[in-house]
């Protein structure tokens, strides 16, 4: 009999019992935690044991709901944003912009060799600047499609938007969520040392974009090689259909040009303003009665089809969910602070450069439990910080540290619920996506570690 691997929803359950059962062996801790400019923070070396709180069977039970609970927002924003899509699609505007694209894709080599790099370029650079990661997941159902129609995967069409904003995220140089608050919460002045970290994140980005194009030529060889070969026409049938696209029309450019300005406003809102969950949905959902009336849909077209890009949902609203719940189990069981405690204690060494890669570790271990980039930053810097002192290891390097082990894996790991939406938004196994994703995810963590050697040799 032929093992099948089991779905996503499955294996994120499966973590949590695994989380679940861990809290009635790893004894409970706490470190004391302060205010500090608004912000909670660890006080260094305030580390203590507490009471263990082994997580039950009721508990295990109640996990996806106080996940759902907890991670209510963003659930919200895929569940609205999936409907002002929907609403999009139904007014056929980006069928045909894709079409335009495909044809000058296939027509002119210059296209064919710099749109995959120029569009994850752009990611990136969102990524880097204001923290690019949520956003992107309107993003799968425009990228998937476009993908598909010229002649690739839809994981390229997850890559383009994921791994191009996640490795600008990781590698950031201004992104105000990581950087800023790790190099406050450092003593750090805002957005220093940021000649070095510019040229971190164009090799970081060049190397991803390297990696998707040489897929993405293999592909076209060999279509076969694909993770998702033989399921991509099964779960995308209407992005693969080859159909006569009607022509652009006027309110075809119209509904272009209203979604354009929709995300320019957004990347506006998002860099002056702080927008986050509840703005950047606030816009979906305008943007959808907007683009309804340019496409001049009925008041019945427009409800359907905002429902049914919500119903659509349902499964990466459920993925959401269960990954926030093993994150719950976690901190309910009081084993977060005691797992942080153990891996700091671990980086001690005589050599400065070892322990800023012990730190690296130590960092991506963490993030399993906080994919969180700022919750990471207010948990372990306070810890980090003075620790890089006694190691003789700059603040900087210890920031950039945090910053590698904080950000690369959030591509792989499944209790990021962004990672986990979108995959479920694209219609990819999880397995399928670690599989393709594993021998970068490597080679950034091998790249990382080397790029420890010259900041410390450059007094950084």
């Amino acid at each position: 009999m032929k093992f099948k691997i089991p779905n996503t929803h499955f294996i994120v359950f499966s973590i949590i019992v695994i989380v679940a059962a861990a809290t009635w062996i790893i004894p409970g801790g706490e470190y004391t935690k302060v205010l500090q400019n608004g912000k909670e923070t660890v006080v260094a070396d305030s580390f203590h044991y507490v009471e263990s709180q082994p997580q039950g069977f009721a508990a295990l039970l109640k996990a996806p709901i106080r996940g759902f609970i907890n991670a209510a927002g963003i659930i919200a924003f895929v569940l609205i944003v999936g409907g002002a899509f929907s609403i999009m699609q139904r007014t056929a505007a980006i069928d045909v912009a894709i079409t335009h694209l495909v044809h000058a894709h296939d027509r002119f080599a210059i296209v064919r060799m710099f749109l995959i790099p120029l569009l994850m370029l752009l990611f990136s650079a969102g990524g880097a600047v204001f923290g690019m990661s949520e956003e992107i997941i309107p993003f799968v159902l425009i990228f998937v499609p476009l993908a598909l129609k010229l002649g690739y995967d839809s994981v390229v069409g997850v890559a383009i938007p994921y791994v191009g904003s996640h490795v600008g995220f990781a590698a950031a140089f201004l992104n105000p969520f990581t950087v800023g608050i790790a190099q406050g919460l450092s003593g750090l002045p805002l957005f220093s040392g940021i000649g070095f970290r510019v040229i971190v994140w164009l090799l970081f980005t060049g190397i991803a974009i390297l990696f998707v194009s040489m897929y993405t030529r293999k592909l076209r060889k060999n279509p076969g090689i694909s993770p998702m070969a033989g399921v991509d026409e099964l779960n995308h049938a209407d992005a693969i259909e080859n159909s006569e696209t009607p022509t652009m029309r006027r309110r075809h450019q119209l509904v272009l040009a209203v979604f354009t300005a929709g995300m320019l406003l957004l990347v506006f809102g998002v860099l002056q303003y702080k927008w986050y969950i509840e703005e950047i949905a606030a816009l979906f959902f305008a943007l959808g009665i907007v683009i309804a009336i340019a496409g001049r849909l009925s008041i019945n077209e427009t409800t359907d089809a905002f429902i049914s890009g919500a119903k659509d949902l349902v499964g990466t609203a459920l993925i959401i969910g269960f990954a926030r719940g093993i994150l719950i189990v976690a901190q309910d069981g009081m084993i977060i602070d005691t797992v942080l405690y153990n891996l700091s204690s671990t980086i001690g060494s005589d050599s400065p450069i070892m322990a800023s890669q012990t730190m690296i570790l130590v960092q991506t271990m963490i993030n399993f439990f906080i994919p969180s980039g700022s919750g990471q930053a207010a948990l372990t810097m306070p810890i980090m910080a003075p620790l890089s002192d006694l190691l003789n290891v700059s603040r900087q390097t210890a920031v950039l540290a945090y910053q590698f082990g904080d950000g690369f894996s959030n591509m792989i790991y499944p209790t990021s619920p962004v990672l986990m939406g979108t995959l479920s938004l694209a219609k990819i196994p999880w397995q399928k996506w670690a599989r393709w994703i594993l021998p970068l995810q490597l080679f950034f963590l091998l790249l990382a570690m080397l790029l420890m050697i010259p900041a410390y040799y450059l007094h950084w």
